[in-house]
């Protein structure tokens, strides 16, 4: 076994019901992007498995891939095509055991700004991978979204309502909680309707055709790679999520931007930590096919006002600058996010998972 791997891998790895696990070859869609990277770098220092990672760009994977270092050859190789127009694409999902399509436009800014490139990344191009990997007899492990949601019931509640506060009005469980969308002329939803129309249909062929799946949720993973800071390490005039917005405010010491005070509520995780999850997922197959897992902590939840002050703890600056959500405006930060959205993960599938 190659020095590279962890004496954990190294050593016959099994899986939670004792059983060897077998080197798998997996077709990671999206492999440079910030999920994709963490996951590449994790499988490559713990496991054995073999990784073609499908991608345009590999910026953040350059380190395992450009060229591959010794000790990862055969591990791991990268191919550059775009998954809506290359016919390369079910080749390589033929070659794999496992596929994992983390493809996406997922930024909050975009979902107002480009619906139908939100529309079209996250549906209509993700439906060839569902195709190829039904037809083909192969196994995918498709990321999704909390978004798939919506607003949470609670939300319709007034805001001083003491039901708000009440787990039943805003956690959310995979097989119970409704999915609850604003009107056709908010775009801020195209992201949201696309993303549970590839669940409904993934769903579908596992029922009708057999196709073996499993869906994940991210709630808020945040970590190295995840986004940039305008006119720094990436686009002047772009709007990146709230952690990397205010993270350039206090780089130029301006206010914090803090859309309706700050009340909207998030859980984050680690990405490292949220990683742990998907390898379990991929090696435990016969436990996570056919399920959906939210994937969060919510024992980290936490108001965007909270965030906001622990970021200037660290570095003091004057809050904050209050924005209006009911102004008409596109805005920079948060407000494409609904009030309140914690998860829960059923017992029988945390219990396994240890989430």
């Amino acid at each position: 076994m190659s020095s590279s791997l962890s004496p954990a891998a190294a050593a016959a790895p099994l899986d939670l019901d004792g059983n060897s696990v077998a080197p798998l070859t997996i077709c990671m869609i999206g492999a440079g992007g910030f999920i994709g990277s963490h996951l590449c770098e994790k499988l490559m220092a713990e496991t054995r498995h073999v990784v073609l990672a499908v991608d345009v760009y590999c910026d953040k994977i350059r380190h395992l891939v450009d060229p591959a270092p010794p000790h990862l050859a055969g591990r791991i190789s990268f191919h550059r095509l775009n998954i809506k127009n290359d016919s390369r694409l079910e080749g390589l999902i033929k070659m794999a055991d496992l596929t994992i399509n983390l493809a996406a436009i997922c930024t909050p800014a975009d979902y107002n700004t480009r619906p139908l490139d939100t529309i079209y990344s996250n549906f209509i191009d993700a439906l060839p991978v569902v195709k190829y990997c039904s037809e083909n007899s192969k196994r995918l492990i498709h990321f999704s979204t909390c978004e798939v949601y919506g607003k949470t019931i609670g939300s319709f509640l007034p805001k001083d309502h003491p039901l708000r506060k009440e787990p039943e009005f805003y956690v959310l469980k995979e097989d119970e909680s409704p999915c609850i969308f604003g009107p056709i002329v908010k775009q801020r939803w195209s992201y949201a309707c696309a993303k549970q129309l590839i669940e409904r249909l993934i769903f579908a062929e596992g029922a009708e055709n057999g196709l073996e799946f499993t869906i994940v949720r991210p709630f808020n993973w945040i970590g190295p790679r995840m986004d940039f800071i305008p006119g720094v390490d990436g686009p002047s005039e772009g709007v990146p999520r709230v952690l990397a917005c205010f993270s350039n405010n206090l780089l130029r010491r301006e206010p914090l931007k803090l859309v309706d005070g700050g009340q909207s509520q998030r859980t984050f995780v680690y990405i490292k930590d949220a990683i742990e999850a998907v390898v379990l997922m991929i090696e435990n197959p016969a436990r996570a096919n056919g399920h959906i897992f939210n994937v969060g902590n919510p024992d980290n939840e936490v108001t965007v006002r909270e965030l906001a002050q622990m970021m200037t703890e660290v570095l003091p600056l004057d809050l904050y600058d209050m924005t209006p959500s009911s102004n008409g405006r596109v805005l920079p930060v948060s407000v494409v996010f609904v009030p309140r959205r914690s998860m829960q993960t059923s017992q029988e599938r945390r219990r396994w998972m240890s989430l």
